[in-house]
């Protein structure tokens, strides 16, 4: 029975509590706004590479150290930090250098220069056109002679750079063989591709630039695929038919050199073929191939195919519900699955010709990636790390003998621990200073809400306010990315002085997931087909719902924010989702699908003319009869991605029903603000926060 006694006592620990709460020290505004963070946590040192198995160089406080992973004794390291130099091909004032030495000397602008493996070629791209470099002949060869506006040989299309080959591909689109006898190459036709105009200011006559952009639809760019001997010659034409309806993705050479492997896709992206070309002929054969109802995302980065020494292969593949490691038999015949069940693999770090070593995440633990150690066969799958932690930064020795990494939680600064083959794990480094314990911090936590249907449990991430008081409402600030098979909350440390400056200011700040994210696999993605907006935001509508009810959230100051397909999902709020989401700050949005590129939108979407009821309901549009909050809109003026468009055609509707909202463009920026716009940007948003959320005036320290 709860008696008197029992009623003393625990006012007694509360005021206990308190008291102790309340004699930790405040964070300082060098603190808070300079993030001078030392006192609390310092940055850990970077683990550069293993030399061997048993020693790892270590780059700390800005000197490089040699660690003995045996014994833990550190001695300043006497070699170069990055390891051995590699002879350097830069772009240096519109010419090519091999390290000092001057290669090109033209008025036209080379790109992408590589270096040959065995180091007696380099590729380069110019106008367009393709060509080498024999080093020790100092000749120049020209290897393609249709460059143009419309015609790409080894530079990609736009949509391939931004879609399919990555960013960091820098639009390049050649490859060179391990044993440098060949190089393969894309050839784009873009003549077909529609045109995108975008404008800005530029003096008196005003700035015009032009691209070949597909929006959902339209026709997509021409690629021949090609394989040439460096010094020039007959080009082999890959067996494919260019005019075809389709993709190509990376290109793997096999680590002889014999052959190059090519993913092929279909225009609907539901069907994956990997062929098997002779660089000689460019003859093909059918070595791998995989279907899905839905959608298969294209390789970008060179992660789904790994070489083993005995001419066997790991391949990635998703196509069985989670991202997964197949053993391949050099002719592309699988012969078992090295993972399997409710495991979703995040990487292969190492390998040799009996195990892996590779992070993922379980379905049941999903916002923490361990290191897991397998047998090729698919036996003795083991996990290497605690399941109280997330894992990162991680280093594998030569022969898988150590393995460097960080560890945390939301709660637990990092550290840098090392792992012996044996299990004993040793901690190196911490970034929890000596007065970490002092200060008072916000509390971070990293929970799930079951779904309104029942079926998943959300994960969301909340930085509660300090100092919380009972019966108060409190405001909430979402930030989002939001996009398929993307994760947003992870249970990992993270800190920063506008964090905890928020915190103490009252702000709830929340990061919240939904069903089509990385944390479920195929099952939860796949409700997002033909399908974009409507299942994120009966999810975060639901985790909105939660917080009233259970965290003081102030139903009447719930604001959203992000930027890209964030964006689009915080104009959405506003509009689909308004009676639940009160404030808004979208940048770089689409905010409808017909706008954005073919092979983005198409993956997930279908078309205009085969999914026109889907386009139709993920339009934000469709949807700001119902707006009724204060949304921000902000983009760059020349964002080739997101076309500003988007936003105009928003504001443009928005305007037509006589709704309040605001509006910022920034000339001269892309896909993201940068610079001192990017200041200006930073502080649009604090003001906002505080003019909406915070209801009060914002202190000119928090301003940049």
């Amino acid at each position: 029975m709860f008696n008197l006694r029992n009623l003393l006592v625990l006012v007694l620990l509360c005021s206990f509590s308190s008291y102790v709460h309340a004699q930790k020290k405040q964070l300082t505004d060098a603190q808070y706004f300079e993030n001078k963070l030392d006192d609390i946590v310092q940055p850990l040192p970077v683990v550069l590479r293993f030399e061997g198995d048993n020693a790892f160089v270590m780059m700390k406080d800005r000197k490089a150290y040699l660690v003995n992973a045996l014994t833990g004794v550190m001695e300043e390291y006497k070699g170069k930090p990055g390891g051995n130099i590699e002879p350097s091909v830069k772009i240096k004032d519109h010419d090519i250098y091999l390290n000092d030495r001057r290669i090109t000397s033209t008025t036209e602008q080379e790109k992408n220069p590589v270096l040959s493996p065995d180091g007696k070629y380099i590729a380069f791209t110019r106008n367009n056109d393709l060509y080498t470099y024999d080093i020790a002949a100092s000749r120049e060869i020209r290897i393609t002679r249709d460059g143009s506006d419309v015609i790409l040989n080894g530079y990609a299309s736009w949509v391939y750079m931004e879609e399919i080959l990555g960013r960091r591909s820098n639009y390049r689109a050649f490859w060179w063989s391990p044993d440098s006898k060949n190089l393969a190459f894309f050839r784009s036709n873009d003549s077909k591709v529609p045109e995108y105009t975008l404008t800005d200011d530029g003096g008196a006559g005003g700035y015009v630039e032009k691209l070949r952009y597909p929006k959902p639809g339209d026709t997509n760019p021409e690629v021949k695929i090609g394989i040439v001997a460096p010094n020039g010659g007959n080009i082999a034409w890959c067996d494919f038919n260019e005019t075809d309806d389709q993709y190509f993705g990376l290109p793997y050479w096999k680590p002889d050199g014999k052959t190059l492997l090519v993913q092929w896709m279909n225009r609907a992206q539901n069907e994956l073929k990997i062929w098997e070309i002779q660089p000689a002929t460019g003859s093909k054969s059918l070595w791998y191939e995989e279907r899905t109802n839905t959608w298969i995302s294209l390789d970008d980065e060179g992660e789904r195919l790994r070489f083993i020494d005995n001419g066997n292969l790991l391949l990635l593949s998703n196509n069985n519900g989670y991202n997964h490691i197949y053993l391949h038999h050099a002719s592309g015949k699988r012969l078992n699955a090295v993972t399997s069940g409710p495991l979703m693999v995040e990487d292969i770090l190492w390998h040799n010709t009996r195990d892996v070593i590779f992070t993922a995440r379980t379905r049941v633990n999903s916002t923490r990636v361990q290191i897991f150690r397998a047998s090729l066969n698919g036996k003795n799958v083991k996990q290497l790390t605690s399941s109280d932690h997330h894992h990162a930064q991680v280093n594998v020795s030569p022969n898988g003998k150590h393995i460097t990494y960080t560890y945390g939680n939301a709660q637990t600064p990092n550290v840098l621990a090392l792992l012996n083959e044996k299990g004993k794990v040793k901690d190196v480094h911490t970034s929890q200073s000596a007065g970490f314990n002092e200060y008072q911090l916000a509390q971070t936590e990293v929970l799930r809400i079951r779904s309104e249907d029942g079926k998943f449990d959300l994960p969301i991430r909340i930085i509660q306010p300090l100092n919380m008081e009972p019966g108060k409402k409190y405001p909430v600030l979402i930030s989002i990315y939001g996009g398929p098979a993307r994760n947003d909350v992870m249970d990992n440390w993270r800190l920063s002085g506008t964090q905890q400056w928020f915190a103490k200011e009252g702000l709830m700040q929340v990061i919240l997931e939904h069903r089509g994210s990385s944390h479920f696999g195929k099952e939860g993605t796949d409700y997002l087909h033909h399908n974009l907006g409507y299942w994120e935001m009966t999810d975060y509508i639901t985790q909105v719902k939660w917080l009233i009810a259970n965290r003081q959230a102030d139903p009447e100051r719930i604001a959203i924010t992000g930027f890209s397909y964030g964006g689009y999902l915080s104009a959405y709020a506003l509009t689909y989702g308004a009676a639940y989401f009160t404030h808004g700050m979208a940048g770089g949005s689409v905010t409808d699908w017909s706008l954005y590129d073919t092979h983005y939108t198409e993956r997930y979407m279908g078309t205009p003319q085969t999914n026109p009821d889907g386009y139709k309901k993920s339009s934000v549009m469709q949807y700001t009869h119902q707006y009724k909050g204060m949304l921000q809109l902000v983009h760059g003026l020349i964002d080739e991605n997101v076309h500003p468009q988007n936003t105009i055609r928003l504001a443009t509707d928005l305007q037509m029903k006589n709704k309040t909202f605001e509006l910022m463009l920034y000339s001269g920026n892309r896909h993201g603000i940068t610079g001192k716009q990017g200041i200006h940007h930073y502080n649009l948003k604090n003001r906002f926060i505080y003019e909406h959320l915070i209801q009060k005036p914002i202190p000119p320290s928090l301003l940049r």
